[in-house]
């Protein structure tokens, strides 16, 4: 069967039955349904009750696939919270170009204010969760590159996309106190060891249940590098309280704050000023951030 180019790419339960009938039988007669919100980077559908089925979106995230199937089974056993173990790889087929994953089903919901107890105690979880996976064996680790757009190197790689960001922003925004804040980021260079970090840490990859952290998935931008990149949750998810226990918990320098602030700005202002294709209520979210992320380096520098 022919393999469609990613622009003419449906990805859907239809696909991924095929897709199991043809690579997996053994799970044929199992339901397949979409999960929502089912992701960007991959596409992801429950398969029966204990499992799920993530299908790369584009061919720039297909290096994940091999990334977690090799590593998360060594990252589990040194994390205090569950995290996505691997079951099945698929190979293209039935049209649909690239690998992809079968992993157990985590029960749990995304991370929202309203499904937790107390904010405070998501922080200290995720920090402890955090902190673990910085212990872990680097040992081969797979260093920042395209696999992960560079997360865990300098946010420095965005310079020119954050500068430009910044002009189409000039009125919008307090583009001053962004440009200083970014500069921040760029004059702290990491000088550490190189750790385990996640990358993606936000509310869509933090699961609950009954009111506390449950579980952490999506390690499709992990590495070993630069954690700064993980503390990006402070200014789009914590707030007041809940931000402080996190910072305090993550016991990184004022460096790394820096660079965290850098990170979490450059991906507020591209969005913000529509460089992302990100739908309108999305970049509307994204002014509170860039706002929270200039006051704390007010208060920090």
């Amino acid at each position: 069967m022919a393999v469609s180019s990613s622009a003419e790419l449906v990805i859907d339960a239809s696909l991924v039955r095929r897709l199991i009938a043809t690579q997996f039988p053994q799970w044929s007669d199992l339901e397949v349904r979409p999960v929502e919100p089912g992701g960007w980077d991959n596409r992801t559908f429950r398969l029966g009750d204990r499992m799920t089925v993530r299908l790369p979106s584009a061919e720039h995230y297909v290096a994940q696939v091999e990334k977690e199937h090799h590593w998360l089974p060594r990252l589990a056993p040194h994390l205090p919270l569950p995290i996505p173990v691997p079951l099945a790889k698929g190979t293209p087929g039935e049209g649909f170009p690239w690998r992809w994953s079968v992993y157990r089903w985590l029960p749990g919901e995304t991370l929202a204010v309203e499904r937790v107890t107390d904010l405070r105690d998501v922080a200290k979880d995720l920090t402890r969760f955090l902190r673990a996976m910085r212990q872990a064996d680097t040992a081969g680790g797979p260093l920042p590159g395209d696999h992960n757009f560079h997360r865990g190197g300098p946010p420095g790689f965005y310079d020119a996309q954050t500068r430009q960001a910044l002009t189409l922003l000039e009125g919008e925004v307090d583009t001053a106190a962004a440009r200083e804040a970014w500069e921040a980021a760029l004059a702290a260079p990491f000088e550490g060891m190189p750790v385990w970090f996640h990358g993606d840490i936000a509310w869509g990859n933090l699961l609950v249940e009954h009111g506390r952290l449950s579980a952490v998935i999506d390690f499709g931008t992990s590495g070993v590098g630069d954690p700064a990149c993980d503390l990006a949750i402070a200014w789009t998810f914590f707030h007041g309280d809940s931000r402080d226990v996190f910072r305090d918990g993550m016991a990184l320098d004022r460096g790394a704050w820096a660079r965290g602030r850098g990170w979490t700005l450059w991906k507020a202002l591209i969005v913000l000023a529509g460089m992302t294709g990100a739908p309108a209520s999305e970049r509307a979210k994204q002014r509170a951030v860039i706002e929270d992320v200039l006051m704390d380096h007010r208060r920090y520098g």
